[in-house]
């Protein structure tokens, strides 16, 4: 996973990446029933409204309250447009079943959060240490940071941050915060920066270090992995599931949950009839997309872009 999703545009749009491809994936008819699992600052709602008729609904989730905040302003009370301000693992809390035409992630965090260096995102701007999409739920990283021994911070960094320098860069750490706590973002990246040994041209040492404790700290693998489901059974048939992802264990809970979907259950594999409920409920469509040159030479941050849709079959 990449830093964020979005680059700021010159005009200061948010362009999402793979904006368009998404947009044509879900295959939008003007009196659908969409959903933006994950709003940001609403570059991928404005388009799917855009196409929606008087008819048509949206409803948009994100759990940062500042996402509430701009999606005021950007559809200015539309009565088309529902926000909801809660974590996407809660969706068939406010989405009935089988209601949607269509179901958009794009996962990962939001330039303007980068941007913001009191959100605590980024190793480029010294802010305080905190990476929570909602600043009002749960623990920050530096207090993850504080509490947690150095076989915890190493497990971290290393599974969800694919980081060879995991062990050092936790001691590191545990040494750093005998002199006081690691409060900062500018100070966190100093600790890494000075453990790791060489560095990746083009990439910062602190990188993956970052991008592991926002994963922890939100939970967002396991947040994406109980919305899938929930997802899919929001979905009438022929109804689009849509997913991009910046991180290959992201894709890979994509991948397997798809394919799992589009097989039937192999408990019936050869006999002469198959019930419903065994048959496949997704169908693939297409393969994975990736942006291409032109977009990731104006948004580096997309070359590890990867989408995949399906399509809902049954009930």
């Amino acid at each position: 996973m990449t830093e964020a999703l979005c680059a700021e545009s010159p005009g200061g749009e948010h362009a999402p990446v793979l904006r368009n491809a998404a947009i044509e994936a879900l295959a939008i008819r003007s009196d659908g029933c969409y959903v933006d699992a994950t709003f940001g600052r609403g570059g991928h709602a404005g388009e799917i409204l855009g196409r929606l008729g008087e008819e048509g609904k949206l409803v948009v989730f994100d759990r940062d309250p500042e996402a509430a905040a701009a999606a005021a302003v950007l559809f200015d009370a539309d009565p088309r447009v529902r926000f909801v301000r809660a974590r996407f693992s809660r969706l068939l809390q406010h989405i009935q079943p089988a209601s949607a035409d269509g179901v958009l992630f794009d996962l990962g965090v939001s330039s303007p959060q980068l941007d913001e260096a009191r959100r605590g995102f980024s190793f480029l701007r010294d802010g305080p240490l905190d990476m929570r999409m909602d600043p009002d739920e749960g623990a920050s990283a530096a207090d993850f940071l504080a509490r947690a021994d150095e076989r915890e911070i190493a497990g971290v960094i290393a599974r969800l941050g694919e980081e060879r320098h995991a062990k050092r860069i936790a001691h590191a750490i545990v040494a750093a915060r005998g002199s006081g706590p690691i409060a900062t973002t500018g100070r966190l990246a100093g600790i890494v920066a000075a453990a790791v040994p060489g560095r990746e041209a083009g990439r910062h040492p602190a990188t993956r270090t970052f991008q592991a404790l926002r994963i922890h700290v939100n939970d967002e693998l396991g947040e994406f992995e109980r919305a899938l489901p929930q997802a899919v059974a929001a979905l009438k048939p022929r109804g689009r599931l849509v997913v991009i992802s910046f991180h290959s264990l992201e894709d890979r809970i994509v991948k397997r949950f798809l394919r799992s979907g589009s097989r039937a259950d192999p408990a019936w594999a050869g006999l002469p009839e198959m019930p419903a409920v065994a048959r496949p409920r997704l169908r693939l469509v297409g393969r994975a997309t990736f942006a291409d040159e032109a977009e990731i030479a104006r948004n580096p941050r997309a070359r590890s872009a990867v989408m995949r849709v399906a399509e809902r079959l049954r009930e």
